[in-house]
């Protein structure tokens, strides 16, 4: 059995963790018991040791997948050679006061025509490389697979006894069914329910979902797009904490077959203000809530940290994400090192102040004032703006090479003071403070002007002393910061036609232009922020024109990975990408028809 590319899957979640489906009814990839925990199914990443958990019909024939409307519910027909199967499955919210494990993923198989032969395997093996499990049955007849203070149970309705690595056979005639309830303990008991009863509060989730969903009153072009990315967006959110994830998936690669893998388990604030933002623009009744969940992760993130804020954290807040290679891994599709934790936590990226400072802005005019703790932690991230700006930093792309004057970075600061001198016409501040934002506001606005911008391309560069362009500057329109329209028109021009990658696909820099081995596909979130700029410089017409063609580079069910390989148009990098379904939010709002 091969793996599937990396767009086959779907994904289902309960916020606190999230698993991935293939089109042929195989969870290949779930962590436990949050995002960041080790695999107990990993053969996305790990084709020979890793765990799985598959429910397939024999002969099938086509397949056609949807969510449930507005719900993270998933629904995989088959049409087969006897017959059509229908799979739905999810994991449970903890949606009532009643006494609920803290894990169940529920997933029912049905024959809705004719006579149909179903394989089950269920084959849960923990970290990575996965270990098999010590295994037992309870007086309940579920099966109880174990790995130290880690437990799982499954067990169905109609029972029967599955084995762990097994394969059997199900034979379901037509209207009949059956239902499989996963449920999870770490460092607790087991908390056990039927499987009925487990389908009864997927219906619960379903329901908590759409009722979640009807409060969206976003009225533009790609409706279900824009709605399931902000569930996608929700989804990726770890309750306990706020802390917004990036994506669910370590090591799928930029490159099939090379080193550009990445662990994207966790939170960075940059990402995570891009998604604040898009929670904020879209009409959302709920919108309060997400800000409020931002600014209590953000809190928690960099209470240790702080001036500095750390350009990743984990789910916890903590800082510490030391990077490891492992052994013994297959890897997706060969592409290796599987890593574990990101270095990028070491990097200075100036831009995530501007970002955070952008969210705090926009949270701001959305009706929720900052309170005093609040506002001066805020003021102490546009004091180290003061203080750095000058400085060479990593960079948004974080290349793992010397430091650079980025004149993205540089752009972001300037608009991170500018947003805090915003802020303090409302929020306490002493005006010496104010004016040093001002003078580094205008200093920074200055330097970029004669440092970052080529009169040769007409142009805002990448990086200073270079000619190379950066994809990340199609934000300009959007910052206010360069009234010459010219400019601001020329950049966007230039960025189109020399990272052009085919179509609405651009690369976010030349794909030569790093330290890293290997080639870089196009980056998706940077199609979608021309998609922006096109709208905010007028040219409304080729914006929604992009839009569209961006719209149909989704997957079956609407998801985007972070890159994509202009070629095959196959998505690359690690699945689904908080990022670019942020950005996608983001284009669709600046397309929404003009009020006036």
């Amino acid at each position: 059995m091969t793996q599937p590319p990396i767009d086959d899957y779907a994904l289902i979640g309960d916020t606190r963790t999230a698993a991935l489906c293939s089109k042929s009814g195989s969870i290949d990839w779930l962590c436990l018991p949050r995002f960041d925990s080790p695999p107990i199914f990993s053969r996305l990443v790990d084709e020979e040791t890793g765990g799985s958990f598959q429910i397939t019909p024999e002969g099938i024939r086509s397949t056609e997948r949807r969510y449930r409307q507005g719900s993270a519910i998933l629904e995989t027909a088959w049409e087969t050679s006897s017959g059509s199967v229908t799979l739905t499955e999810g994991l449970v919210l903890d949606v009532s006061s009643a006494l609920l494990p803290e894990f169940a993923l529920v997933r029912t198989v049905s024959s809705t025509r004719g006579r149909n032969q179903i394989r089950v395997k269920f084959d849960p093996r923990a970290g990575l490389p996965g270990k098999k499990p010590v295994r037992s049955r309870n007086s309940r007849g579920s099966l109880v697979c174990e790995w130290g203070s880690l437990a799982v149970s499954i067990a169905s309705a109609p029972s029967i006894d599955l084995v762990p690595d097994q394969e059997l056979t199900l034979v379901l005639d037509e209207g009949s069914s059956f239902s499989f309830c996963m449920l999870a303990a770490h460092q607790a008991p087991l908390v056990f329910i039927d499987p009925l009863s487990a389908v009864n509060r997927l219906e619960d989730s379903d329901r908590w979902w759409r009722n979640w969903s009807s409060t969206v009153g976003y009225e533009g072009p790609h409706r279900e797009s824009v709605l399931r990315s902000l569930v996608t967006l929700r989804l990726l959110t770890y309750s306990p904490s706020g802390a917004p994830v990036a994506a669910p998936t370590t090591s799928l690669p930029i490159e099939i077959g090379g080193s550009r893998n990445w662990d994207y388990r966790f939170s960075w604030p940059r990402d995570a203000s891009m998604g604040v933002e898009a929670f904020l623009e879209v009409e959302h009744s709920k919108k309060q809530i997400e800000a409020e969940s931002f600014l209590r992760w953000l809190v928690i993130a960099s209470r240790t940290t702080r001036p500095q804020m750390r350009v990743v954290y984990t789910l916890d807040g903590t800082p510490n994400l030391q990077e490891i290679e492992l052994e013994d891994i297959g890897g997706h599709r060969s592409s290796l090192p599987v890593r574990i934790g990101n270095a990028a936590a070491d990097q200075v990226q100036l831009d995530v102040y501007g970002w955070v400072l952008r969210a705090a802005g926009l949270i701001v005019k959305s009706g929720l004032p900052l309170d005093k703790p609040k506002w001066r932690g805020f003021s102490a991230f546009a004091d180290y703006i003061c203080r750095n700006w000058q400085k060479p930093d990593n960079g948004i792309w974080e290349v793992r090479g010397p430091r650079e004057h980025y004149v993205h970075s540089k752009l972001m600061a300037w608009n991170g003071l500018d947003c805090a001198i915003w802020i303090s016409q409302n929020h306490r501040t002493r005006p010496s403070r104010v004016e040093r934002w001002k003078a580094n506001r205008d200093a920074i606005a200055s330097e970029v002007r004669s440092r970052g911008f080529d009169h040769d391309k007409g142009a805002y560069i990448r990086k200073y002393g270079s000619d190379g362009l950066d994809a990340a500057n199609l934000i300009l329109p959007t910052l206010g910061f360069e009234h010459d329209s010219e400019r601001v028109g020329n950049t966007i021009k230039a960025i189109r036609e020399e990272l052009a990658a085919g179509g609405p696909l651009l690369y976010r820099y030349d794909p030569g232009d790093d330290a890293f081995e290997g080639k870089d596909s196009a980056f998706l979130a940077c199609s979608f922020w021309l998609v922006r700029a096109l709208a905010d410089t007028g040219q409304r017409e080729e914006a929604h024109d992009l839009f569209d063609q961006l719209c149909s580079l989704g997957n079956d069910v609407s998801l985007y990975g972070e890159q994509m390989d202009p070629s095959t148009k196959e998505h690359r990098g690690n699945f689904p990408q908080a990022l670019t379904h942020a950005a996608l939010l983001q284009a669709a709002i600046a397309l929404r028809p003009n009020e006036d």
